[in-house]
């Protein structure tokens, strides 16, 4: 078995440059929807620990915005889901790489397979999170609606 010379690490660490960057930014990604995923459950904690309103109304009101926070707690999971695949893709190709210059691996297919699926998961997972900002901003459009609607208080 022939180990790593100095010429075909520094092909490995070139090669692995771009996984490597999508790895870092991606976990920035994840930080960023774990936490709205964080506030959404604790915001359906708060609103569901409530003790039940007496007006009809308001307690419609409380039900859709559970409803909407399990909606987005959901549709937030899907894409952390996504995101840490294309986290995991992008480590594969690493592993790949270095496989493929330590041993002389013919793995070049595999690589751009692990590439694409990598950068799916990555565009899904983006769609899904502007999905949940849409939905979070036509909920607060919602509350928006009926605290503008209703007039001031004398």
């Amino acid at each position: 078995m022939e180990f790593v010379g100095t010429d075909q690490l520094i092909k490995i660490l070139q090669m692995s440059i771009a996984p490597v960057a999508l790895v870092s930014g991606v976990g920035l990604l994840l930080l960023s929807m774990t936490n709205r995923l964080g506030r959404t459950i604790d915001r359906t904690r708060e609103l569901s620990e409530r003790p039940r309103p007496e007006d009809r109304d308001e307690q419609e009101r409380v039900s859709v915005q559970i409803r909407i926070l399990y909606r987005r707690s959901k549709i937030l999971r899907a894409s952390i889901i996504l995101a840490s695949l294309s986290i995991l893709f992008a480590s594969v190709i690493v592993f790949c790489l270095f496989a493929m210059y330590s041993f002389h691996a013919s793995l070049h297919a595999l690589v751009l397979v692990l590439w694409g699926l990598g950068i799916g998961s990555l565009v899904l997972s983006l769609v899904f999170f502007i999905h949940d900002i849409t939905l979070n901003l036509r909920a607060l459009g919602l509350i928006v609606r009926e605290h503008v609607a209703t007039p001031p208080a004398e």
